[in-house]
């Protein structure tokens, strides 16, 4: 498990209207602000360009979701089979589930991917040797379990997955990874 996320798979709210768009944010590849391009004599070739086409909620989710397997896919070490989450997305994906199946599956594969993978400086995923039930004490083991957790709270309050559906991943994909009954989970 890595203890200390180089990447999150981050929530955001569109400028106009709730959308979840996972964005891979590495800690070597810090996304800055640069000045627009200026040709010589004024021309400014940005400009001349028509504006990128606003999506929709659903059209955002899709495009999320296709590049979330993308990035999980192309970053799984030699010989690391596909994990049955990242199959579950991508026949979501093909299938034109709706946003909701689609946010769900994102996101039980991004507390797969927080819990069995390792990420070495490279970026590619190998499977971890980590124990989690003998490191329970540890804060980062801690934290990465609060951070998946308040994820899910967050898509709940966002609309964006069904409260029981959250609930569900919760169980299977953290709680009992921990070996802790759900009151013990939540007292931790």
């Amino acid at each position: 498990m890595r203890l200390n996320f180089l990447f999150i798979i981050a929530s955001s709210l569109a400028a106009h209207g709730a959308g979840f768009v996972p964005s891979v944010i590495s800690a070597k590849n810090v996304f800055r602000k640069t000045a627009p391009l200026a040709m010589v004599g004024g021309s400014d070739f940005g400009s001349a360009m028509p504006e990128k086409p606003q999506l929709s909620t659903e059209e955002r989710m899709v495009e999320a979701a296709d590049t979330y397997c993308k990035y999980i896919g192309g970053n799984l070490g030699e010989g690391v089979p596909d994990p049955p989450e990242l199959s579950a997305l991508k026949d979501a994906t093909e299938s034109g589930a709706d946003t909701k199946v689609l946010a769900a599956c994102m996101y039980e594969l991004m507390c797969e991917q927080g819990m069995i993978y390792d990420r070495d400086e490279d970026g590619i995923l190998t499977p971890t040797q980590f124990v989690i039930t003998e490191n329970l004490d540890v804060p980062e083991v801690k934290s990465e379990f609060d951070y998946l957790y308040r994820y899910g709270m967050n898509l709940v309050r966002q609309g964006l997955v069904d409260v029981d559906d959250v609930k569900e991943i919760v169980k299977s994909k953290l709680i009992e990874r921990t070996g802790k009954t759900p009151e013990e989970f939540d007292a931790w």
